[in-house]
């Protein structure tokens, strides 16, 4: 190759980081839809693709939903499924191959149980493996699992809490049977009290573990040997000054080139009240943020950068972060929090530098609920909420930040009331409508009216609302809010039909 050849492909290849790096510093969350579920929360999600279709599942209390996902993000009802004793919730879940059969794994936290269920060619669910608790297993309130895939078998890791905290390694069997291989019980070295967090690299053929403990405030490193062995390798514990470790909560990793990273969120223990869950209660409130670790030739963490929160980030309270997307140079990663209600996207450079991209008000607390899923090439995130009085779940896009400025979102609701309805309900129904404004400071104005054209085309429907918004995360605050739901429970069994239009317009 000549040098003139040379010249153009360096500056091409340099050109596409550019364009590359200058695209994810500017991409936002837009909701692509939302279903109700049928189950009293979602408190995790997982999904899965299986024969080119894409499928998720919703666990909550008592039981897990399946939904279909299509290319535009929106969701489609399968079927619903009762757990164990109609327990849970279902926190951690993963679904995976194993052998040649598709698998859904979910710890029933407090059936204290690991149920395994078989996916189904459309989707949905058949239990064929039920793993109980028992005194050397560790399995008492479980919430998170991780499968680990060797040459010759596969195996299911399992983190609990409370009563009988430690980390658990099962062998799983092509039928879907968890087959007990080895258990620690925690100590007060490694960090696994309250495995909230685990992730697996895989680095020049060995592989390592990676605990978050949320009860002893840390994260601890294993090496898993080819019979789902593992033992411990160094232990890292919070501190004020280089890590945000206090309620450690999610683990994930990414490599970048020749670099192992895994990044670390918390749910300070600030936001709990002490009223006996927080075991160490001598606990000092010193920020929030995002931990970034590297891992060294042993597969050992050592401390490397911090992403501190502050008034342009929405990191309170992290409880789930996703990797989005991995290039050969930087990852995106979506942080799910529970106190500042909000989805935040971050970049993750290959030096190991984590700063933020965009971050979207969700209107609900994410609690563990978040989970990335790609379709061809877009990116998409999946969130729910423990929230009883949500009961939904939502899809989002990840893709270029739209110009927004100068501009205001209009929200006109059109109802059509069903002929019993009396004045009286009407007007009771006019009057929450409109206190709305009251309960929700992000409504930035809101009129109403009723129908006077004479065209003949209004099809039946009375009455008008309108409501602006000055930005997108207002609306997100609005559609979720207790008070707009309550609402909808209320005028809800009042209505023959609802017309909902959006628009945004100069300000």
């Amino acid at each position: 190759m000549n040098n003139i050849k040379k010249g153009i492909l360096f500056v091409s290849l340099l050109l596409s980081q550019v364009c590359l790096s200058q695209a994810s510093d500017d991409l936002m969350l837009y909701r692509k839809d939302f279903k109700n579920i049928t189950g009293t929360n979602t408190v995790s999600v997982t999904s899965y693709t299986k024969n080119n279709n894409h499928y998720v599942y919703a666990g909550g209390i008592g039981n897990v939903d399946v939904y279909s996902l299509d290319k535009e993000g929106v969701l489609t009802p399968i079927s619903n499924h009762e757990l164990h004793m109609k327990k849970g919730p279902a926190r951690g879940m993963v679904a995976d191959n194993i052998g040649g059969t598709d698998f859904l794994f979910v710890a029933n936290k407090h059936g204290n149980v690991i149920e395994t269920f078989k996916i189904l060619d459309n989707g949905a669910l058949e239990r064929v493996s039920l793993v109980e608790d028992t005194n050397e297993t560790h399995l008492g309130t479980a919430i998170t699992l991780q499968v680990i895939h060797m040459k010759k078998s596969s195996y299911l890791f399992i983190g609990g809490l409370e009563e009988t905290p430690g980390l658990s390694s099962f062998k799983i069997e092509n039928s879907g049977k968890l087959t007990h291989v080895q258990s620690i019980k925690d100590d007060e070295t490694i960090h696994t009290d309250g495995i909230i967090g685990m992730f697996v690299h895989k680095i020049k053929g060995k592989t390592f573990l990676y605990t978050g403990g949320f009860q002893d405030n840390g994260i601890s490193s294993f090496r898993v040997y080819e019979n789902g062995t593992f033992k411990n390798i160094n232990n890292i514990s919070d501190n004020n000054t280089d890590r945000y470790l206090t309620g450690t909560y999610p683990v994930t990793g990414v490599t970048l080139g020749d670099n192992n990273y895994v990044i670390v969120g918390h749910r300070h223990h600030k936001y709990y009240k002490r009223n006996g869950f927080i075991k160490k209660t001598d606990f000092v409130y010193h920020g929030d943020g995002v931990s970034v670790f590297k891992v060294n030739k042993k597969g050992a963490l050592v401390p490397h950068y911090i992403l501190k929160d502050d008034e342009t980030t929405k990191l309170q309270g992290q409880t789930r972060i996703e990797v989005v997307s991995v290039s050969k140079n930087e990852a995106v990663l979506a942080v799910g929090t529970r106190d500042d209600a909000s989805i935040q996207l971050l970049k993750l450079n290959s030096e190991g530098i984590l700063s933020k991209i965009n971050y979207l008000e969700t209107g609900f607390s994410i609690y563990y609920g978040l989970k990335s899923h790609r379709i061809g090439e877009d990116d998409f995130l999946i969130a729910g909420s423990f929230r009883t009085d949500f009961r939904k779940i939502a899809t989002y896009k990840v893709s270029p930040k739209i110009n927004r400025e100068g501009k205001i979102l209009k929200h006109t609701v059109n109802l059509k009331y069903k002929e019993d309805a009396t004045e009286a309900q009407i007007k009771d129904a006019v009057e929450t409508f409109i206190n709305l404004k009251n309960e929700i400071p992000e409504i930035a104005n809101i009129e109403w009216g009723l129908n006077d054209s004479t065209e003949g085309h209004s099809k039946g429907f009375t009455h008008c609302f309108t409501l602006t918004f000055n930005d997108e995360h207002a609306r997100e605050v609005y559609l979720f809010h207790k008070a707009h739901l309550n609402l909808v429970s209320k005028v809800g069994p009042l209505l023959a039909d609802v017309l909902v239009m959006d628009y945004w317009t100069k300000k």
